[in-house]
């Protein structure tokens, strides 16, 4: 029989914390989360997110043992920009169907009690942190700050009434093999036409670049399906988590005639170290985070995006040629390009006419209507 309690002491929540490194613990393709990260997210003092937000947490016992977790999380920006009414849950994990579905049930009752009429999820804890279950290429780790579970999760979610209401793109590129013949000729076509003039991050000056980062990522991204806006401290926050581990060269800014028209953030793949020490970089996991140059061959494309105004004028392909080359000249032999919406037409086309890349994951978000009494 499982029971579902409330997290309500520092025993719970390091065994909510706790439950994934034991219950995955020696599978190949799982990348432990730094447990320090892990403890930051749910701390109202450390994560901004909480300005705007409520978080609830929940432990499945099984004969005294935690045979799952979940999080119901109540997000007031999320509601107020969509005109949405929902609770959402993450941090999902369960050893089978019937503690799934006792932990999903407690949500929905929460979410009743707070008047919402639906439950959407998995958010970890928002759209602009790890979302949706990986519903396919479970054979490959994955990319930093992107989520992973096992196959059965979506099912679990499916037989409890929820039902797909959106997916997510993940793109691979064989960034060893270099840039295409047709690439290399649409990228040229379109610098001889607009001129645009592509550069690094300027390091030396991060905190213009971060405040650049932040406006074009807020306005190109502002009527999307989901999205919501970072507030200041959230982003203050994740620049600082960037800066420790961000390439430079690898951050590109394409302007037009003297005006910013695009840009891309790719990120060193550090799950390809922090796989080796079950979330825990100290005493030695330190130092090969530091010298992670020699051991990380992989990264992730994580914004590619180019304002409205310059849209369809082929400078996403110049993006995609320029980070290619780069990549390579660094040691990067495979890439990922994610999170991208299923119906972003115009990312997924130019992505797919480039021809160096393959879509080989999809993360699926999930929602249930609630009958409210």
């Amino acid at each position: 029989m499982v029971t579902v309690q409330k997290v309500a002491s520092r025993r719970d929540q390091k065994r909510f914390i706790e439950y994934p490194y034991r219950k995955y613990r020696g599978l190949d393709v799982w990348v432990p989360p730094l447990v320090m990260g892990e403890r930051e997210k749910f701390d109202p003092k450390r994560n901004p997110f909480f300005e705007h937000a409520r978080i609830s947490q929940y432990l499945a016992i099984r004969a005294g043992e935690v045979v799952g977790r979940i999080a119901a999380i109540d997000d007031d920006n999320h509601n107020r920009t969509h005109n949405d009414n929902l609770l959402f849950f993450g941090f999902f994990e369960a050893e089978d169907e019937a503690c799934a579905h006792q932990l999903l049930a407690t949500v929905e009752k929460e979410a009743v009690s707070l008047g919402r009429q639906a439950v959407r999820g998995p958010t970890n804890p928002s759209m602009n942190d790890g979302a949706g279950f990986q519903i396919d290429g479970f054979d490959t780790p994955p990319y930093v700050m992107m989520p992973q579970n096992p196959p059965e999760y979506p099912a679990f979610v499916e037989s409890a009434g929820y039902q797909k209401v959106k997916d997510l793109f993940a793109w691979h590129f064989d960034v060893a093999k270099g840039p295409t013949d047709r690439l290399l000729r649409l990228a040229k076509r379109v610098k001889e036409r607009y001129k645009p003039l592509i550069r690094p991050a300027d390091m030396r000056n991060f905190r213009r670049e971060i405040d650049i980062l932040k406006t074009f990522y807020n306005s190109v991204w502002e009527k999307n399906w989901g999205f919501v806006k970072y507030t200041d401290k959230e982003f203050e926050h994740m620049a600082k988590d960037l800066k420790l581990i961000v390439d430079p060269e690898l951050v590109l800014f394409v302007e037009v005639d003297g005006d910013l028209a695009g840009l891309c953030l790719t990120i060193p793949d550090i799950n390809q170290v922090l796989i080796r020490f079950n979330g825990r970089l100290f005493p030695f996991g330190i130092f090969h985070l530091l010298n992670r140059k020699k051991t990380i061959d992989r990264a992730r494309l994580a914004v590619l995006g180019v304002l409205p105004e310059f849209r369809n004028k082929g400078l996403e392909l110049v993006l995609m040629d320029e980070v290619s080359r780069r990549a390579k000249e660094r040691g990067i032999r495979a890439g990922e390009c994610s999170w991208i919406l299923e119906d972003n037409t115009s990312m997924n086309r130019a992505i797919e006419a480039s021809e160096v890349a393959t879509l080989y994951k999809t993360y699926r978000l999930y929602q249930k209507p609630l009958a409210l009494t």
